[in-house]
């Protein structure tokens, strides 16, 4: 290998005495020095070795990944640049483009593609995944390929796509160098000892050091405190300034202590008594709480601190709308006269292509309001250009103020000088939790522009209850573990029986990292069964008794108490039965009263939610006396629910009208209410004695060892034996359930494809190469629906909603009444999706299975009026949905992907291949067509 110098370091650490050639000409394009990890990572490439790198969010790992693309175009070889989403597969796409031509480069990202044949291809990691699935017939596409740049490699955690991630780790060619990047993950060692077990030598680089140092920082009381101080704890009241702060990667010896102001402060909070009520109430002036700023104010503050341009998570998309508005009411100007011109001018030019009618439902103006005052909202709600345009705008210095949810901390590369964080907690889609310590080095790690600043700021507003220690904690963590979340799907199996075998293919499977972290925990858990295996003989030793066996009277315990766990289990499905029925029963207008959780109390019925549901029952739509419109099911009516009395719901009835919902909720609240019928007789029914639990009473009463002087003494032991027993045997299934376990679930899902005729011992059937060939999370629905030719005979506009019940997922649990188009093949290809659906559920109950969901029709009047031409407005305003554009592109997109998959496998001779074809020219119009051109 012949080499150059080395150039003088760049960061810590020292650099290798000399650094090949390839990389010599490499660094000579870049305007700044590598580090020491991108020179150790980039030597490991030239060499022939496969890297990870683990490094802190902008510490420049992809750098690494741009190497491997220089290595194959000087050496006559091709890369593939995989990213987890679209944006980003876009955003490198124009980096490497601006680096090598676009001659050299190509994007492929399912929706787009762009000189496919480039030696350099961009796409994201399902692209690849379906890529190494269709070999051997694509294996041209392989040809020369080198390198495989796995960007953001953490996200095989992912629970919904975390498997791809792996299946492409797994099944790529040998041959080719793996370049995986990854945010700091604790376990980068146990990461890379399953790399090197699948695909040979790989160096681990793993760096904790930040390029750009971060500060953390509290914005209370009207000041910015730091959130740590070096030395001893300074007196209280004693200034702290920058200077004497200490970045959280200093070492242990002189580790950072918090702030004492803000400790105080935290007491000072938790000691305010609570606010007087009445009139006469106060003797003394409660004490102020630290301030809490208003939006505007923190941008106000941070802007004279000269601490923008700045990022501020909401965690809400409403909160970030509504954050840019107020501080355009607030008069908040963060541009000259000039800037406001070239944003004007970049913002017409970029949205020149969509009509001026979606531009104003889309809210256009208010949008472009904002950024011309440099500031502007990042949500996944908005429109994909739109949130291109914010991103462009903030890296060239026109947008400086950007209130963004959680995605945008997913990869882009739009750092600031300072993250602000409103909260500490979050809506996890169940409750509102603390974010995690990897969640905040995720979201802090934007603060920081490489070769701008020479410190970013990490800046958290005072809120009511904030606890210094716990902040400092999340503050001090730069780790988290990762973990995997790989389980094989239908398509995989067939996949894998077709190209394999079905022996040799459960054998790639047990080299997942599921199964890698799954077998290195039994060695713990045997360890413990070794341990309880021992206390049971002792106590085994204990069980005597003169009088007779204790073994045998616990035994009579054991099964009366299984008995009467029997008796209550076939009471509560005696109970769902009855619930089933009952709630079939009813229609609108009839009152009910919801006695489950929060959601407790009368409520009339909108919707009966009959159809659709399949086995899960009815799930019907109520408003309830508190104006809310829920949509429910057998969960929120453990016993059968009975119509109390009726109210006439109007044919005009709105439930997205405040107004309507108040009028309804009024007219419920005047009914009078008669008893419930039902539950004496249910009282009845669960009072009934069993012969079989009385046999075994008296038996229990008859036994020597229940008139024993020292029975309980005894019983006390064999509850211990028992209760060691129980836990040992857990661990013992925890033992058999973890060694081979994605083997074992691949078996289920074979012997449920076999039970479908997908497969046949290791024969792939006709439809089971179709399903091979769709790649969504409804894949085995989406076959079962083409074989039965449910969708035959639809219009084009019918098939997209017929086909978007099988991509959307609404979020939340919060829907309005569920609009149905009045097509009648439509409403019958949807009864027969969800009875498909139903029949699935069954054979995956059976197989111990549980991947597919239930078809979800609130997208299908949406689907249907897109199809059928309606305009932007109409389908965003009529839905019945609380529909975003972001929204309404994203499942859009998706179900053109779907679409598409119809077309290329639909059967021969099926209408549906055409009909599908034809829905997707229906669909990609407009704002659509516009998004997907970009």
């Amino acid at each position: 290998m012949s080499t150059a110098p080395a150039g003088p370091p760049s960061g810590p650490g020292a650099f290798p005495a000399a650094i090949p050639t390839a990389l010599t000409d490499f660094m000579g394009g870049y305007p700044f020095g590598l580090d020491p990890f991108q020179i150790e990572a980039c030597t490991a490439l030239d060499a022939g070795e496969g890297v990870l790198v683990a490094a802190p969010t902008g510490a420049g790992k992809t750098v690494v990944g741009e190497f491997a693309a220089h290595l194959a175009l000087a050496r006559g070889q091709r890369c593939f640049y995989t990213t987890p989403i679209k944006a980003l597969s876009n955003q490198k796409y124009t980096d490497l483009v601006a680096r090598h031509g676009a001659d050299a480069v190509g994007l492929l990202t399912g929706d787009t593609t762009r000189n496919p044949d480039a030696p350099v291809i961009v796409m994201t990691t399902e692209v690849l995944r379906n890529m190494l699935y269709a070999q051997p017939a694509g294996r041209e596409r392989l040809d020369r390929l080198a390198f495989v740049v796995m960007d953001e490699v953490h996200y095989l955690a992912d629970r919904q796509r975390g498997a791809v991630w792996e299946e492409v780790i797994i099944h790529l060619p040998a041959y080719v160098q793996l370049v995986s990047l990854s945010a700091t993950v604790s376990n980068a060692e146990e990461f890379a000892d399953w790399l090197i077990t699948v695909r040979g030598h790989t160096r681990v680089v793993v760096s904790e050091h930040r390029p750009v140092p971060l500060w953390q920082h509290v914005l209370a009381d009207r000041q910015l405190h730091d959130l740590f101080v070096a030395g001893p704890l300074a007196p209280d009241g004693a200034p702290h300034t920058q200077r004497d702060a200490v970045a959280p990667e200093t070492s242990a010896a002189a580790r950072p202590r918090i702030n004492p102001d803000l400790i105080r402060l935290s007491r000072q909070d938790s000691r305010r008594p609570p606010r007087p009520r009445g009139r006469g109430g106060a003797a003394a002036a409660p004490r102020e709480r630290p301030w809490v700023p208003s939006r505007p104010e923190v941008v106000r503050h941070l802007d004279r601190a000269g601490l923008l341009p700045a990022i501020t998570f909401v965690f809400s998309r409403a909160g970030c709308d509504a954050a840019v508005s107020a501080c355009v009411r607030a008069g908040l100007r963060l541009t000259t006269t000039e800037e406001r011109q070239s944003i004007r001018e970049y913002v017409r030019a970029r949205t020149a292509s969509i009509p001026a009618d979606d531009l104003r439902v889309l809210g256009y103006w208010e949008w472009l309001d904002g950024l011309e005052c440099g500031i502007a909202a990042h949500h996944a709600g908005m429109l994909p250009t739109f949130k291109e345009v914010v991103e462009e705008l903030f890296v060239r210095g026109l947008v400086r103020a950007v209130f963004a949810t959680e995605t945008l901390a997913l990869g882009i590369n739009m750092p600031a000088r300072t993250v602000v964080l409103e909260r500490l907690s979050k809506f996890n889609g169940e409750t509102r939790a603390d974010i995690t310590p990897g969640e905040y080095t995720q979201l802090t790690g934007r603060a920081g522009r490489r070769g701008i600043d020479i410190e970013g700021h990490a800046v958290v507003l005072w809120q009511p209850g904030l606890d210094p220690v716990a902040l400092a904690g999340l503050a001090s963590a730069r780790t988290y573990p990762l973990r995997s979340s790989f389980r094989p799907s239908y398509n995989m199996a067939v996949n894998l029986v077709g190209r394999l075998g079905r022996t040799e293919a459960r054998s790639v499977l047990e080299s997942s990292f599921a199964q890698f972290q799954a077998d290195r925990a039994v060695v713990g858990l045997a360890r413990q069964v070794r341990r309880n295996s021992g206390a049971l003989d002792e106590l085994a030793a204990e069980l005597t008794c003169e009088q007779g066996s204790v073994s045998e009277y616990a035994r009579l315990r054991e099964e009366i108490r299984a008995r009467e766990a029997a008796l209550s289990r076939e009471g509560a499905n005696r109970r769902r039965a009855e619930a089933l029925e009952a709630l079939s029963r009813l229609r609108v207008g009839d009152v009910v009263r919801v006695p489950a959780g929060r959601r407790s109390g009368l409520a009339v019925v909108l919707d009966p939610g009959v159809n659709g549901y399949g086995d899960d029952g009815p799930r019907p739509v109520v408003l309830t006396v508190d104006r809310q419109v829920r949509r429910l099911s057998t969960v929120d009516f453990p016993m059968a629910v009975e119509a109390l009395g009726r109210v006439r719901v109007p044919r005009t009835f709105n439930p997205r009208s405040p107004q309507s919902r108040r009028d309804l909720a009024s007219s419920l609240r005047q009914v009078d209410v008669p008893p419930e019928q039902g539950r004496r007789a249910r009282a009845r029914a669960a009072a009934a004695d069993d012969a079989e639990l009385a046999r075994l009473r008296r038996a229990l009463r008859a036994h020597p060892v229940h008139g024993c002087p020292d029975r309980d003494a005894h019983l006390r032991v064999m509850d211990r034996h028992a209760k060691l027993r129980r836990e040992t045997d857990t661990l013992q299934r925890r033992i058999e359930n973890r060694t081979n376990t994605v083997a074992k679930i691949f078996d289920r899902v074979c012997a449920a494809l076999e039970t479908l005729d997908y497969l046949r011992g290791d024969t792939v059937t006709d439809v089971g190469a179709l399903l091979s060939r769709v790649y969504t999370e409804q894949d085995l629905l989406v076959a079962e629906c083409l074989r039965d030719g449910v969708w035959e005979g639809l219009s084009p506009a019918a098939l997209a909603a017929a086909v978007s019940t099988l991509v959307y997922e609404p979020r939340g649990e919060e829907t309005a009444a569920t609009k149905t188009p009045g097509d009648p093949g439509l409403r019958d290809a949807l009864t027969a999706t969800a009875r498909i659906a139903g029949r699935l559920r069954d054979v995956e109950a059976a197989h111990g299975l549980d991947f597919l969901r239930p078809p979800e029709p609130g997208f299908a009047w949406v689907a249907f009026g897109w199809a059928s031409g309606q305009s932007l407005e109409k389908v965003l305003t009529d839905s019945g949905l609380d529909l975003t554009a972001g929204d309404f592109v994203r499942w859009m997109r998706q179900l053109i992907d779907l679409l598409d998959q119809i077309v290329q496998v639909a059967p021969e001779g099926s209408t549906v291949r055409g009909t599908a074809r034809a829905g997707l020219d229906a669909v990609r119009r407009g704002v659509i067509a516009y998004a997907m051109s970009i």
